[in-house]
């Protein structure tokens, strides 16, 4: 499996004195079983770049592929796209309105056509997947934590068995646990289920940690695409667009200026505890 974009420009209001460039010469491919992050200032073109993935929005030029197949030609079938490619909005559980979680995940395997025991079975094992058990089957969506509305609404998608799951801001207004509860869930399915996962996040702390190649994107063009420690080199660049390196980068640069030396490309806070021990037991053996 791959997604691939090729050269693609989208504009808003095209030919007209409001046009805008949201995406400019736009290339890159998302390979079977990654787990990529992407990020950017607001207004950046993430959202209408993840909306063209999914075949939400038409690029007004350049091409997006799906095994191969340019996903605009005649014939191409858009529903099956979106079923093999799930888009999980910021704030999902604002998408969720049956009168119980069960009958909710059920609804996309319905829509395609499959048995109400099926689709049930569908929705048994993507609960299952996010770590939801039957205790909260007949429960009301509404009467949730933020943490299991948001697993809710990604069971969802997940029961539709994508090959593919884009997430926008998944961890978007949760507590820390609830955070690390999302984010170490979708950890697990790349590694098991070897689900292609594309993270939006705001967040440096949670794509150094959990993505393994980072899209960075800036007033609609692409200014990265490397593995999140070499992005993060680039400090001053990526600071002139808006963003930011994690905060523990910025604590290790600042210790290296003050003689304390803890190594290069230190990302995460585990990075820096590891190498914080290695040193002391260093000075204590001397």
């Amino acid at each position: 499996m791959s997604l691939q974009i090729e050269h693609v420009n989208y504009i808003y209001n095209e030919g007209t004195p409001m046009e805008v460039y949201a995406l400019k010469d736009i290339s890159f491919e998302l390979h079977d079983g990654e787990f990529a992050a992407l990020i950017g200032h607001t207004g950046s073109g993430k959202s209408t770049l993840t909306q063209l993935m999914n075949g939400l929005l038409t690029a007004n030029s350049g091409t997006i592929r799906f095994d191969g197949r340019d996903i605009h030609e005649p014939g191409f079938a858009l529903k099956d796209l979106r079923r093999q490619v799930g888009l999980v909005f910021q704030y999902p559980e604002h998408q969720l309105f049956e009168v119980d979680v069960i009958t909710d995940v059920m609804f996309g395997p319905k829509n395609l056509g499959l048995s109400p025991e099926e689709a049930r079975e569908r929705a048994k094992e993507a609960l299952a997947l996010v770590g939801m058990g039957e205790e909260i089957y007949e429960k009301s969506p509404f009467d949730l934590s933020g943490g299991q509305k948001r697993r809710v609404a990604i069971a969802g998608v997940l029961a539709m068995k994508p090959k593919v799951i884009i997430l926008d801001e998944p961890t978007a207004g949760l507590d820390p646990k609830g955070r690390d509860e999302i984010l170490d869930e979708l950890d697990r399915l790349n590694k098991e289920q070897n689900l292609t996962i594309l993270l939006v996040s705001h967040s440096m702390e949670d794509v150094a940690e959990h993505a393994n190649r980072l899209l960075v994107l800036s007033q609609g063009e692409l200014l990265f695409d490397a593995p999140p420690k070499e992005v993060f080199r680039h400090v001053e660049e990526l600071e002139a667009v808006g963003l930011s390196v994690p905060q523990v980068s910025y604590i290790v640069r600042e210790c290296k200026k003050r003689g304390i030396d803890l190594g290069e490309d230190i990302t995460t806070v585990q990075e820096a505890r590891d190498a914080i021990l290695k040193l002391w037991a260093e000075k204590t053996k001397r």
